[in-house]
């Protein structure tokens, strides 16, 4: 044990003095630094001189320079913020579809509808009145405009949930690429030797973890998680090992990154499904593997499965649209029900896709139920001259009596239709059915056409429950069969004084116009598109549409607020634990700044000590 020994006690003291201080530093200049992790020198005894009184001190040693970190609150931390994230995204598209839907007195759709009703009640008390037809059209025109728009908006914030959907996974993977990256660095850093902790590197590897929890829902496996009370009993990822997966699906395995793909084309409209390819080309579908962060909230607004012609099967938006569809669809077909009873010169369908001749009519349609529609023949003056019942079940078809009834078949069969023994003044006598089918286009068109002189007699149909007239379209005072694309049959558009009130053909008659306005009250099936049968009234089914997106819309509001308040305790928690306290900084540096002076008074001590040494050697 030497003098020079003593002096290196000092410059020891004064070195992790040195070290102390601008660890502190680098914690106090970091407050404001998002996810950054506060330091903490640790130093130990240097290895002593041992003798023969007894081991003598060498000073002092830096062990190493860790954060203080603790997994399992960074845990908690990342999923309360993905949790967080996954409701603010729903609530902010869901107040964007209220807003659609505002169901005030004097203004939106439902006051459209009543006033839609009010028009018909109005041209039944002057069914006379040219004004009362361009009234009519004029309001029902700005009805369909309304509808037409809100099923516009809907899927144009459909088709924005798609497009942020494939950002996000762009997102993903590049978040991904980064955090592989980074593991080789840290890889490197770390194998240097001793206990060099690659700390600053750990803090961008986390604070991309938490970017990517915002998005998705993750796991991570890290190697040699340990806990020291040397270190405030912090769990800390000492390892290099490292593992991210989606729902068990590793996409992070060290420094080799497998990103996520996008598939266009199964979708109709182009939406993005989301999958992971093995190294054989095998694909994991990924889409229902996602289940939290932004990304798993836009797949619930959006939908996730699909059916065999490419639609989306769930998702809350793909659920107001159907029901919006269902809407529109039901007050189609069941106001063109009605509007058949007007008597007219002839009857023809709308084009049917994909009909042939042997298509049963309920294949074609739910809509289309089991029982009869009467079709009615007028004369000129207004008297039914025939009638005949035409019968519906499952095995109808349009024009294939090979295993049950044909409209076309019942309709031209040469019975005794109203029982007076004579079989030449009954509906086949006067007009006769028609379905003719192209097997090129694939369209199919019913008529009942007239065998004497057009308007000599004229043809209605009244309907016992089969809705025929209305999913055919024999008469259509609406065409379309969808939100989308309802509106006034053109003829009328384009001359509303085509417009009928009347079931007979004289004048006067408002029978058929006092049926519609009955439509406004009346129980009907609303058949949605994932077979469930709803029995509202036009504007009851409407209020349910709109309670339907309001409670969802409170749901996701008190969710996310619940969501938000444990974020913020998690947050809190986590803060108390890696977050820089200015007050403690302050208080260290104070601390360490006496230990430098110290130490520095060590060493003038020795200086001094070894001029008395020399000046005796003098």
């Amino acid at each position: 044990m030497g003098i020079f020994d003593s002096l290196y006690t000092g410059v020891s003291g004064l070195n992790a003095a040195q070290i102390q201080i601008q660890v502190t530093g680098q914690n106090i200049t970091n407050v404001n630094s998002d996810y950054y992790t506060r330091q903490r020198v640790v130093q130990s005894a240097a290895y002593p001189l041992h003798t023969t009184p007894g081991d003598i001190g060498l000073g002092t040693k830096v062990d190493t320079i860790i954060r203080i970190h603790d997994e399992f609150t960074f845990t908690k931390l990342k999923n309360a913020s993905s949790n967080k994230e996954s409701t603010a995204y729903k609530e902010q598209v869901l107040k964007e579809i209220a807003q659609r839907f505002p169901d005030l007195q004097d203004t939106g759709l439902l006051n459209d509808i009543q006033n839609y009703y009010q028009a018909w009640n109005d041209f039944a008390s002057h069914s006379y009145e040219s004004s009362q037809k361009t009234n009519l059209l004029n309001i029902t025109t700005t009805l369909t405009n309304r509808i037409n728009d809100t099923a516009y908006q809907l899927k144009n914030i459909h088709t924005n949930i798609n497009e942020d959907i494939v950002l996000a996974v762009e997102e993903i993977n590049r978040i991904g690429q980064q955090i592989a990256d980074i593991n080789k660095q840290i890889q490197s850093v770390e194998t240097k030797g001793g206990s060099v902790n690659a700390n600053d590197l750990r803090d961008k590897r986390d604070q991309l973890e938490s970017t990517m929890a915002n998005l998705v829902n993750i796991s991570t496996f890290k190697n040699d998680i340990m806990s020291d009370s040397r270190y405030g009993g912090s769990m800390t990822d000492q390892g290099k090992d490292y593992t991210l997966a989606i729902d068990g699906v590793t996409i992070i395995e060290g420094t080799n990154f497998h990103p996520l793909k996008l598939d266009t084309q199964a979708s109709i409209d182009g939406f993005a499904t989301i999958y992971y390819e093995l190294n054989d080309e095998t694909r994991i579908e990924m889409t229902n593997k996602i289940s939290n962060g932004k990304l798993g909230a836009m797949l619930d607004m959006r939908g996730r499965n699909l059916d065999g012609e490419g639609n989306f099967v769930d998702g809350t938006i793909t659920d107001f649209r159907n029901n919006l569809d269902t809407f529109a669809q039901t007050m189609i077909v069941n106001t063109n029900n009605i509007y058949a009873l007007a008597a007219q010169d002839s009857m023809h369908s709308q084009d049917l896709k994909d009909m042939d001749e042997s298509m049963t009519l309920q294949n074609y349609s739910s809509y289309v139920k089991d029982g009869s529609f009467k079709v009615n023949i007028y004369n000129a003056t207004g008297q039914v001259v025939a009638t005949k019942e035409i019968k519906i079940d499952a095995s109808t078809t349009m024009n294939d009596t090979r295993q049950g009834n044909s409209i076309v078949a019942q309709f031209n069969s040469n019975t005794d239709d109203d029982g007076n023994h004579n079989l030449n003044d009954d509906l086949d006598d006067y007009f006769e059915a028609i379905y003719t089918y192209d097997e090129k286009t694939g369209m199919g068109h019913l008529g009942f056409l007239p065998k004497q002189a057009e308007g000599e007699y004229t043809i209605s149909i009244e309907d016992n429950g089969t809705n025929f007239a209305g999913v055919f379209g024999m008469s259509q005072f609406f065409e379309g069969n969808k939100a989308a694309n309802m509106q006034v049959e053109q003829s009328l558009r384009a001359d509303s004084s085509k417009i009928k009130g009347n079931k007979a053909p004289i004048d006067g008659d408002n029978a058929m116009a006092n049926e519609m306005i009955q439509l406004q009250t009346k129980q009907v099936d609303f058949i949605n598109k994932d077979g469930s049968i709803k029995n509202e009234s036009i504007t009851g089914y409407y209020r349910y549409l709109t309670s339907d997106i309001a409670s969802r819309t409170e749901s996701v509001i008190a969710l996310n607020s619940t969501n938000q308040s444990l974020y913020a305790s998690v947050y809190s928690e986590h803060q108390s634990i890696s977050g820089v306290n200015m007050d403690e900084e302050l208080s260290n540096l104070i601390r360490f700044q006496s230990s430098y002076g110290a130490a520095a008074k060590i060493i003038t001590t020795v200086d001094q000590m070894l001029n008395s040494l020399l000046s005796i050697k003098q």
